[in-house]
């Protein structure tokens, strides 16, 4: 019997195409000169697809004719229509779960650089102001007595909010629906949740619901001595109310892991002292990324094994 064809359109890391090779015909057409001629001469062999930030859309999957399942490399798949691939029966699959601790790790230590202004202390000392200037000014603001509002309270929000009650902060949520079980105060709406806190971090995934859900009227509302955390999809702020909203004082500073044209960041962000930025490294650790490889493999040896995949997104559940 021969191997089911899986393509691969973009480079991924060794221990997913080991683990493909292992088990089916890939179709790696990132290696040809004319990917998309790779693609029609595939297309009748291919049944799977190892996607990194592939966008799959209507004509990507009208490419495919015997697609069975899409295996997308990252918890957040924004980029692919799960509605499209569920209408035709397709399966999609995420890499939730491995990659928690490691994302609620990096906010918790971005909100820690924000706050405290570590960047900017680095910087003071490699620049030798240090030396010539004395000691760095004193921080305007400190993670004591503060009230954290999460936006998206799923895994990784969850697990920011135990680490953030480590540190004595005070959590509150907004979300589609207040959550069983959970004891955090709930919000039913954003503007409600950046009245009450004065830190807001935002673990929600990207999308046309959430796109540009922080403006300026929900900065306006965090207030002068307003922390911006974004750790979830850039496109859920709108960059340029953000950059006079950081300029003008509405809020005192945001820390960005994320940004909504990466890997390209508006140059006016950029020179404002009061952002910290990194470049999407949330879950960058070998470690984590190696173990999401492995559920993209594990999704796709499932499906064609038992015709369940481990990890299904909600929009294509499995047939009982």
């Amino acid at each position: 019997m021969s191997k089911p064809g899986i393509l691969v359109p973009r480079p991924m890391r060794d221990v997913v195409m080991r683990g493909l090779e292992k088990r089916f015909a890939l179709y790696k057409t990132f290696e040809s000169e004319d990917p998309d001629r790779a693609i029609a001469e595939a297309a009748d062999h291919v049944r799977g697809a190892a996607i990194l930030g592939q966008k799959v859309d209507v004509a990507f999957l009208d490419k495919l004719p015997n697609l069975e399942i899409v295996a997308n490399f990252g918890v957040g798949y924004d980029n692919v229509d799960a509605h499209d691939c569920s209408a035709r029966g397709i399966m999609v699959t995420n890499t939730p779960d491995v990659l928690t601790d490691e994302v609620a790790d990096t906010a918790l230590g971005l909100l820690i650089m924000t706050v405290r202004e570590l960047s900017a202390a680095e910087r003071w000392v490699r620049g030798g102001s240090w030396a010539a200037k004395g000691a760095f000014p004193l921080t305007k603001t400190t993670l004591i007595g503060r009230k954290l509002g999460i936006l998206g309270l799923g895994r990784i929000g969850k697990a920011i909010a135990r680490r953030a009650e480590a540190f004595g902060l005070e959590i509150h949520y907004h979300g589609r629906s207040r959550q069983a079980g959970v004891a955090y105060t709930y919000h039913d709406t954003l503007s409600g949740l950046a009245q009450t806190c004065d830190t807001l971090m935002l673990v929600a995934p990207g999308g046309e619901q959430t796109h540009h859900m922080v403006d300026a009227t929900i900065l306006k509302a965090l207030g002068p001595d307003g922390i911006l955390i974004n750790i979830g999809r850039g496109s859920v702020v709108n960059e340029l109310d953000l950059i006079e909203a950081l300029s003008s004082g509405t809020i005192h500073a945001a820390g960005l892991d994320v940004f909504e044209h990466e890997p390209n960041v508006p140059q006016a962000l950029l020179d404002l002292e009061n952002a910290v930025v990194l470049p999407h490294v949330g879950s960058a650790s070998v470690h984590t990324r190696d173990a999401m490889g492995q559920l993209v493999v594990g999704n796709l040896v499932s499906w064609f094994d038992t015709g369940r995949a481990i990890t299904p997104v909600s929009e294509t559940p499995q047939k009982e």
